[in-house]
């Protein structure tokens, strides 16, 4: 079997019993049952996922994949295609908006070079991953070639097995791509079976001319693409990107480790949904940090049966949700860890 299938293959539900007795605990703590909503859920899934009654959430890790769209060609973006490399270089210096909300979560962010068209050669703290220098144009052909898109799933796992290995225990996805929305807009239309005007936005901010450019070049990809929607490597593939690949991957080799993982906005959630729907117990991993102003977003995240936990309006991408994100799941365990149980305050519990 080759990396994916035995990623595949070791990826397992839940213990259902883990979740209930954590619940207990939890509802042991001076407090009424319930009463602090999801955190207890955040909590408790922590458990469930890592296996482990006391997580050790100090290590937290936000990875941010980078990769260029040969769309971009079609003027599906408001920006130029050397915004690409320029942004890494910002991530790399720690002057991005994911730089500054991974510092205030205490989260290191990983910038990863998956498939940049251009050459950073002997870079310091930049994760040299590249699978190729950009995808084609998916409204001209497929975006990559089943191989291309097999190495950049590769990427991801080993990343979540580097991970494991580490102690890291919260991940969260990050993304940088200029035209990367179109992709993702792609991805939920071939699998949802919605037309490109239900789940497209505007991205980086483009007008209603480029809108209309944008829908049109998703449509003719899918017409002439055909992607298959019941094989998601085939939808991946022809209308994917390589920084969604490799988030897919990562999110699958987190879930095979049983390291929680928390997805950022619209871009990352196209990597979730290829995960997903190449094992449907991924989404049992998964925190969705939030909803995205982006209108295909929703409709993944129904897809994925994920209940986004902010609504703060975000469209930036770069993993700056997640980041917002981990404060509330670490919150959750310090809340089962640290809160005192009715005995230890010597507390008269709720009467029956």
């Amino acid at each position: 079997m080759n990396l994916l299938e035995t990623t595949l293959a070791r990826i397992s539900p839940l213990d259902a019993d883990l979740l209930q007795q954590t619940q207990l605990r939890l509802d042991n703590k001076t407090k009424p049952p319930g009463s602090l909503g999801r955190l207890e859920e955040f909590a408790r899934r922590v458990v469930a996922i890592s296996g482990k009654a006391a997580p050790d959430l100090t290590k937290k890790v936000i990875f941010t994949f980078a990769g260029d769209h040969g769309v971009v060609e079609e003027g599906v973006s408001a920006f130029p295609k050397e915004v690409t490399p320029q942004m890494v270089f910002n991530f790399l210096r720690g002057g991005a908006g994911v730089n500054v909300l991974a510092r205030h979560a205490g989260a290191e962010v990983r910038v990863v070079d998956v498939g940049v068209d251009f050459d950073f050669e002997d870079c310091p703290g930049l994760l040299h991953k590249k699978v190729a220098r950009g995808t084609r144009n998916l409204a001209k052909g497929p975006a990559m070639t089943r191989d291309e898109a097999l190495a950049a799933l590769a990427v991801g796992i080993e990343l979540a097995e580097q991970c494991s290995r580490d102690g890291v225990g919260l991940v969260g996805t990050g993304e940088m791509g200029i035209g990367n929305t179109t992709p993702s807009s792609a991805i939920i239309a071939a699998i949802g079976g919605f037309s490109p005007e239900q789940v497209t936005h505007r991205g980086t901010g483009i007008n209603d001319q480029a809108l209309q450019v944008k829908i049109a070049a998703i449509k003719k990809g899918l017409e002439l693409n055909r992607p298959d929607a019941a094989d998601p490597l085939d939808v991946l593939t022809k209308v994917g990107g390589l920084e969604i690949a490799a988030i897919a991957g990562l999110v699958l080799g987190c879930a095979a480790n049983r390291i929680p993982v928390v997805v950022d906005g619209f871009i990352s959630t196209a990597g979730a949904l290829i995960a997903s729907e190449l094992h449907p117990r991924v989404r049992e991993y998964l925190f969705a940090a939030h909803e995205s102003v982006e209108v295909g977003h929703r409709f993944m995240l129904e897809r994925i049966g994920a209940r986004p936990m902010l609504a703060l309006d975000l469209r930036l991408g770069e993993g700056t949700g997640a980041a917002l994100a981990m404060h509330l799941i670490e919150a959750g365990v310090k809340i089962l860890l640290e809160m005192a149980t009715f005995e230890q305050a010597g507390v008269t519990g709720k009467q029956e």
